[in-house]
C-alpha cells in the first residue's frame, strides 16, 4: 500500500509524458465533481452538506475568540489510521481521504490535501470549502495569514498535534501579529454530538504464545537495559503511539479499522509498570498475564485511561525523574507536562526502535503468514481470469471475493487496509478506494490494479499486482517494465549496514527516470507483525531510521497516467545478511529477501528492456514462488490454481513472453502449445 513522503507529494502531478505518448487526461469527469462556479453550484450526490455544521463550529470559536481553528486528520495517538470516532476532519468536510488539514475561519474554510485526493476533495466536498492544493505547513500558514486578521487567535487541540507540528505552525506565524492558541476541550466534538461514535467496548485479548517472538516481560526487561545505557539514564519511558503499547505487552484489539490495536498510553519506569486503558476491557486472560508477576518489578498496574496526564504531572513532580520520549508520536498536551529540563527528546521512543527489527521467530512467522496470503491472490486472480469475460465483476465485488478468500485462510482476522481494486482511470488515482458511485466494470481491455493485505495473527501482508487481460498499449507496456525493473533493482541490492531508505530509493526510480516517468508516492513503508501494515520508522524516507537486519519493508514503484490507467508493484522484504564475494570486516552487508509470493504479469513484460541480471532475478524469484507456493496448492488439491501457478512462473524467455504478448487470457493455450512441459 502507498504511502506517501512529505518532499513527494506533488511530484505525481508535476510527471513528463513519455515522448510519443497520449497526453494525460483528467480522472474526474464534470459529472462527478463539484462546480462551484456554476449557477447554481453544482454538486454531485457524493458530496456532503456542510452549512450548519459550520455555523455551530463557529459558534463556538467565537465564545473561545478565536479567529481560525485548525483541524487534522488524526487522533491523540498520532496514529495514520483513525476510529470513526476520531475523524473531525472527515465529519466536518465531507472528506474522508486519510490525509488532509481543515482550516476554518469566521468567514471561510478550506482543506489542505495532496495530490492523491485532489479529486476525491472535488467529489466529496460541498461549496463551502476551499480545495488548496497542498499539505506543507507553510503553505496553510499563507492560507492563513491572509484570511486571519491581525490580532487574531487561531485554535488548535493539543491532544491532537505532534510537537513538530506545534513549532512548524509557531515558526509558520512568526512576527505576524497571529497567536497561536492550544485548547484542550475540542471545538468539533461538541458540533458533532450525539452523532459522534461512542468510544469502543471490545476485547483486548492477549495473543497465544505460539505468535510471539518474546515475552512481555522479556521486551520490559530489554527496554530497561536500554535506559541503564543510556548516556542520560532516563527514568522512565513514555509510550504515546497505539503499536508501542500493543507490542511491548503482545495484546491486540481493533479500537482502529484494519489495525489490531487499543487506546492507551504506557508510562514504563525503572521500578513500575503502568498501563492507562479501560480495565474493563481487558480479557481474563490478558488480565491474568499481567499481573503474573505482582508484586514485583514486572507487575502491571492498569490505570485508567482519562488517567494519563494526571499521573504524568505527578511523576515529573519527583527529584530525579527523566522522560525519554518519542517525538514522533508524542502529543503537545503530554509534552508540554513534562519540563524541558526533565526531558530526554529523541524522534522515536525505544519500543519503536525494538519493534522494527523482527527476532528470528517473528520472521518465520511473518513468512508464513506471506506463503497463505500468496494463495488467497493466486486464487483471485485465477478466479477474474475467467469470469472478467463474462463482465459481472467490478471494482467492488472484485474488492469483496479478495477480502472474502483472504478471510477463508487459517489465522487470517481481516484486510489490513481497505482494499484498493482499481481498473482503468481509477487507478491512475494512487490511493483509490471503489464507491457505489465510482465503481468500474472489470473488463479484458482496461488494465487493473490490486492493492491489498489480509492481517494474521502471525504476520501482516501487503501486496499490489496489476494485470490485463488484452493487448496493452506500447506505453502501457513500457510502463509495466520499468516498474518492474524500479522494483527487481531495489529488491536485488546489497548495501553496508546502517544504510538509510532515503539513499537507495533512486535505484526504483532510475528506469523510470530514463525516460521522463516517475510516481508521486513512497517507494516504500515497514510493515508490522500482526501491527500496523504501515509500521514506522522503517521505509525509505529521509526521516525513517538506517536499515536493518530484521527489518520488512514494502518495495512499491508504480506509474499512474490521469484519465487513463495506474500501474504499481508492490512486495514486501526482509532485510537479511548478504553473501558477498569479499569478506566483510565488521557488521556483515545487507541485501533483501522478498516474502511476497505472487508472479507478476507475463504478458505485461517487454523483456527487451530487461537486463540479463533482472531476467535471472525473475525466474530465481519464480523459482521460490514454486518451491514455496506449489506445494500449498497441491496439499489443498487447487489444481486448476496449481497449473496457473506453474504457467506463470515458467522462466523468462523471449519464446515464452511471446505466448504471453498474445493475451493473458489466451495463455493457457498458447503456453501449452509453445511450452509442451507446462
Amino acid at each position: 500500500m502507498v504511502c506517501i513522503p512529505g518532499l513527494l507529494l506533488v511530484w505525481i502531478s508535476l510527471l513528463v509524458p513519455l515522448h510519443g505518448y497520449p497526453q494525460p487526461k483528467m480522472s474526474g469527469s464534470s459529472e462527478d465533481t463539484r462546480n462551484c462556479t456554476a449557477t447554481p453550484p453544482y454538486l454531485p450526490p457524493t458530496a456532503i452538506e456542510t452549512s450548519e455544521r459550520l455555523r455551530i463550529l463557529r459558534h463556538h470559536m467565537q465564545s473561545h475568540n478565536l479567529s481560525a481553528y485548525i483541524i487534522p486528520a488524526t487522533d491523540a495517538h498520532m496514529s495514520e489510521y483513525i476510529a470513526e470516532r476520531d475523524k473531525r476532519l472527515a465529519w466536518m468536510t465531507g472528506f474522508t481521504g486519510s490525509s488532509g488539514t481543515g482550516v476554518v475561519t469566521l468567514q471561510k474554510a478550506a482543506l489542505f490535501t495532496d495530490s492523491r485526493y485532489w479529486i476525491q476533495a472535488e467529489r466529496q466536498m460541498d461549496c463551502n470549502w476551499e480545495l488548496q492544493k497542498s499539505v506543507w505547513i507553510s503553505s496553510i500558514g499563507q492560507w492563513m495569514l491572509k484570511e486571519v486578521p491581525a490580532g487574531g487567535k487561531i485554535g488548535l487541540d493539543p491532544y491532537l498535534f505532534s510537537i513538530d507540528d506545534w513549532d512548524s505552525y509557531l515558526q509558520a506565524l512568526e512576527g505576524s501579529d497571529r497567536t497561536l492558541v492550544a485548547i484542550d476541550d475540542n471545538l468539533v466534538d461538541p458540533v458533532w454530538g450525539s452523532q459522534r461514535p461512542p468510544p469502543p467496548t471490545n476485547t483486548i485479548y492477549q495473543l497465544p504464545d505460539n505468535f510471539i517472538g518474546s515475552t512481555w516481560q522479556e521486551k520490559v526487561s530489554h527496554i530497561r537495559t536500554q535506559m541503564e545505557n543510556h548516556n542520560r539514564r532516563p527514568t522512565a519511558v513514555l509510550l504515546s503511539g497505539l503499536e508501542e503499547t500493543a507490542w511491548l505487552f503482545n495484546l491486540r484489539g481493533d479500537d482502529i479499522p484494519y489495525t489490531p490495536v487499543f487506546y492507551a498510553y504506557t508510562l514504563l519506569t525503572k521500578t513500575n509498570i503502568s498501563l492507562f486503558v479501560n480495565r474493563s476491557r481487558l480479557s481474563g486472560d490478558a488480565s491474568q498475564a499481567l499481573v503474573a508477576g505482582c508484586p514485583g518489578l514486572l507487575c502491571v498496574m492498569v490505570e485508567d485511561y482519562e488517567a494519563m496526564s494526571e499521573s504524568l504531572r505527578k511523576y515529573v513532580q519527583q527529584d530525579g525523574v527523566h522522560i525519554w520520549i518519542g517525538t514522533e508520536y508524542t502529543t503537545l498536551a503530554l509534552y508540554r507536562e513534562i519540563p524541558p529540563e526533565k526531558r530526554i527528546e529523541e524522534n522515536y521512543s525505544p519500543v519503536m526502535i525494538a519493534k522494527a527489527s523482527k527476532n528470528s521467530k517473528e520472521q518465520e512467522l511473518m513468512r508464513a503468514a506471506h506463503v497463505r496470503d500468496a494463495v488467497a491472490v493466486i486464487r483471485y486472480l485465477v478466479w477474474l481470469e475467467k469470469t472478467i469475460p463474462s463482465g459481472s465483476v467490478d471494482e467492488i465485488s472484485g474488492a469483496n471475493f479478495v477480502d472474502q478468500l483472504r478471510r477463508e485462510e487459517l489465522f487470517c482476522q481481516g484486510p489490513s487496509f481497505e482494499t484498493i481494486s482499481a481498473s482503468g482511470l481509477n487507478a491512475a488515482l494512487a490511493h483509490y478506494s471503489p464507491s457505489n458511485t465510482t465503481s468500474r466494470k472489470l473488463t479484458v481491455d482496461e488494465m487493473y490494479l490490486l492493492d491489498s493485505g489480509g492481517q494474521y495473527l502471525d504476520g501482516t501482508t501487503d501486496i499490489t499486482r496489476t494485470v490485463q487481460w488484452g493487448e496493452p498499449t506500447a506505453l502501457q507496456k513500457e510502463a509495466y517494465t520499468r516498474v518492474l525493473m524500479g522494483n527487481i533493482d531495489l529488491s536485488r541490492l546489497v548495501f553496508p549496514p546502517k544504510t538509510s531508505g532515503r539513499m537507495v530509493e533512486v535505484l526504483a526510480r532510475r528506469p523510470l527516470w530514463e525516460v521522463g516517468l516517475n510516481y508521486g508516492h513512497g517507494t516504500g513503508h515497514g510493515i508490522g507483525n500482526f501491527l500496523s501494515v504501515h509500521e514506522w520508522p522503517v521505509g525509505f524516507q529521509s526521516s525513517n531510521v538506517a536499515l536493518d537486519k530484521g527489518m520488512f519493508t514494502s518495495i512499491e514503484p508504480g506509474y499512474y497516467l490521469d484519465g487513463e490507467f495506474g500501474i504499481r508493484l508492490e512486495d514486501v522484504a526482509l532485510v537479511v545478511e548478504a553473501q558477498t564475494k569479499y569478506p566483510v570486516h565488521g557488521e556483515p552487508y545487507l541485501t533483501f529477501e522478498v516474502v511476497s509470493l505472487v508472479p507478476y504479469a507475463r504478458n505485461l513484460i517487454d523483456i527487451n528492456l530487461l537486463s540479463q541480471e533482472q531476467i535471472q532475478y525473475i525466474n530465481s524469484y519464480y523459482e521460490s514462488i514454486r518451491k514455496h507456493i506449489g506445494p500449498e496448492l497441491q496439499r489443498r488439491h487447487l489444481d486448476e490454481e496449481y497449473q496457473w501457478l506453474q504457467r506463470n512462473t515458467q522462466p523468462l524467455s523471449r519464446s515464452s513472453l511471446l505466448a504471453a504478448s498474445l493475451g493473458t487470457l489466451a495463455m493457457g493455450t498458447v503456453t501449452a502449445t509453445l511450452l509442451p512441459g507446462a
